[in-house]
């Protein structure tokens, strides 16, 4: 049940966190979708920072709430899909092959950026 609480809670501010930056960042069906670009690559790279350093010692509840809830409300592979047919029917179809690139390329690199900042550092020694 804590688990539960824990999705629904980091839900909503995941989803209310969307929902800011798709209004600071508007775009029209034929537009290069930047908000949904930059909410996907901050929420990988946050991901990742979370995997490598909070997950080996979080407890089950932390780590549904803060994945499937906030992680997994503010990122949306949906919202990448929607932007990508929005594109494709308005014939922006280099647009949209270009979006989708820049999606892959920067939701892997964050990700792989946030288990690289996420990864604790061994102690230098001392000589």
């Amino acid at each position: 049940m804590r688990e539960l609480v824990a999705v629904l809670v980091g839900g909503a501010i995941g989803t209310a966190l969307r929902l800011l930056i798709d209004t600071v960042l508007p775009h029209s069906d034929a537009q290069f979708p930047v908000s949904t670009l930059a909410i996907n690559t901050m929420g990988a790279l946050a991901l990742g920072v979370l995997v490598a350093r909070l997950w080996p010692r979080a407890s089950g509840w932390l780590r549904a709430g803060l994945g499937a809830g906030l992680l997994g409300s503010f990122t949306t592979f949906s919202a990448v899909t929607v932007s990508l047919v929005a594109l494709s029917a308005a014939d922006e179809w280099m647009l949209a092959a270009g979006y989708l690139a820049a999606t892959l390329a920067l939701g892997w690199g964050a990700a792989a950026l946030g288990l690289s900042l996420g990864r604790p550092r061994m102690p230098e020694a001392s000589e």
